[in-house]
C-alpha cells in the first residue's frame, strides 16, 4: 500500500511530516510517497537524523498558500506539493493521500483533480470526535456551507459506511444536528432532511442537539457545513479548554491524591486529543483523502497515515459506491 503525503502542508512541515512518515513506515508497513521540494525534504531529514532512503519523493517546487483562493490550485498552483500529490493519486501512484494544508485548496483540488465518487453530489469533511462512549463522525464540518436535504442523506450513508468498515461499529446510529429533538424542529432544510433520512438505508435515530454530542449516543451526526463547522470549532475549543485546565483542578491536592487521579486525567487527555484520531476524511472523493489538522505534529501525522491505511483496507470507496444504489427513489 502506498500513501502519498504532502510534505509541506501544515504549520510544522516538513519535520512533523517526516517524523510521522518514518514511524508509519516502520510500524504500519506502508510505502510512503512524499510530495514537495526534494532538496528541502532531504535537508530537513538529514538535519533531524531521519532516514528517508526507502521513501519516494515527488518533486514539487512550490507550496500552496493557505490564503490563496482554493480554485487556484488547478492552474497557478499546479506545481505545489498539494497539487502534485493529488495528481499522483489520480494517476494511480498511491492509494490514498494525507495533507495538512489549506482545507479549501484540498477540497477544490480533490474534487476537480481526483473527481467525486459517481453519484455523490458534494464531498464532505468528516472529522472523528471523542465522546464518553466512543468515536463520533461529524459531517459536513465545513466543505459545503449551503446544502440540500439529499446531500445530507448522502453524508449519512457515507458516514455509516466509514464507521462500520473502519471503526467496526455495527449498524451505526445516525443523528441530524438540529435545534431540538422533535421532528418538527429546524429550518426547511432540516425538516426535508429528516423526512428523507427516515427512508434512507441507515439507522436513523432522529435529531440531536449539539450539547448531546459528547454523550456518545450517536455514531454519525450530519448537518450542513455551516452548522457543522460551528459545532466542530466549539467542540475543539472546549476540548482544549478542558485539557489545559484539568490539571489545575487538582493542583491543591496532596501528592498521594494526585498520583491516584493522574492515570484518569492522562486517559481523559488522550481521549480528547485530536492527534489520536488523525484527521478529517474528505468523504465522497474517488480515493481516500485525509485532511490532517494544520497544527499536526509527528504523532498526528502518524495517526492520519494510519487512518488513510484503514480507509484503503476497509474498502470505503467501493462500499460507498455499492450503497449508492440504495439511494434510488429516496
Amino acid at each position: 500500500m502506498r500513501i502519498i503525503i504532502d510534505a509541506f502542508g501544515g504549520d510544522n512541515a516538513p519535520l512533523a511530516v517526516l517524523q510521522g512518515s518514518r514511524r508509519a513506515k516502520d510500524e504500519l508497513g506502508v510505502d510512503i510517497v512524499l510530495s514537495g521540494d526534494e532538496t528541502r525534504i532531504r535537508e530537513a531529514a538529514q538535519q533531524a537524523g531521519i532516514q528517508i532512503s526507502d521513501m519516494e519523493i515527488l518533486h514539487a517546487p512550490e507550496v500552496f498558500d493557505i490564503h490563496a483562493q482554493p480554485t487556484t490550485i488547478l492552474k497557478e498552483g499546479k506545481n505545489t506539493s498539494m497539487a502534485v500529490g493529488l495528481q499522483a493519486l489520480r494517476d494511480g501512484k498511491g492509494d490514498a493521500i494525507v495533507c495538512a494544508g489549506s482545507t479549501g485548496g484540498l477540497v477544490a483540488g480533490a474534487t476537480f483533480i481526483n473527481k467525486r465518487i459517481k453519484g455523490i453530489k458534494r464531498p464532505a469533511l468528516a472529522p472523528i470526535l471523542p465522546t464518553k462512549k466512543g468515536p463520533l463522525m461529524l459531517m459536513d464540518a465545513g466543505a459545503n456551507i449551503d446544502c440540500r436535504a439529499d446531500m445530507i442523506v448522502q453524508f449519512a450513508i457515507m458516514g455509516s459506511v466509514y464507521m462500520e468498515k473502519v471503526k467496526g461499529i455495527k449498524n451505526p446510529r445516525v443523528g441530524l444536528l438540529n435545534v431540538g429533538a422533535e421532528e418538527t424542529k429546524g429550518r426547511e432544510l432540516e425538516l426535508q432532511a429528516y423526512e428523507l433520512l427516515q427512508k434512507a438505508p441507515i439507522n436513523f435515530c432522529g435529531n440531536i442537539e449539539a450539547r448531546e454530542m459528547p454523550e456518545g449516543n450517536f455514531d454519525v451526526v450530519v448537518s450542513d457545513g455551516f452548522s457543522g463547522n460551528i459545532a466542530l470549532k466549539l467542540y475543539e475549543g472546549m476540548g482544549a479548554f478542558m485539557r489545559d485546565n484539568i490539571g489545575d483542578m487538582f493542583s491543591g491536592a496532596g501528592k498521594i491524591s494526585a498520583l491516584l487521579i493522574y492515570p484518569r486525567i492522562k486517559a481523559l487527555r488522550k481521549r480528547m486529543d485530536y492527534k489520536e484520531h488523525g484527521g478529517a476524511v474528505l468523504m465522497g472523493i474517488s480515493a481516500p483523502v485525509i485532511k490532517a489538522h494544520g497544527s499536526s505534529d509527528g504523532k498526528a501525522f502518524f495517526n492520519a497515515i494510519r487512518q488513510a491505511r484503514d480507509c484503503v483496507e476497509g474498502g470505503i470507496i467501493s462500499t460507498i459506491s455499492a450503497h449508492l444504489e440504495t439511494m434510488k427513489g429516496v
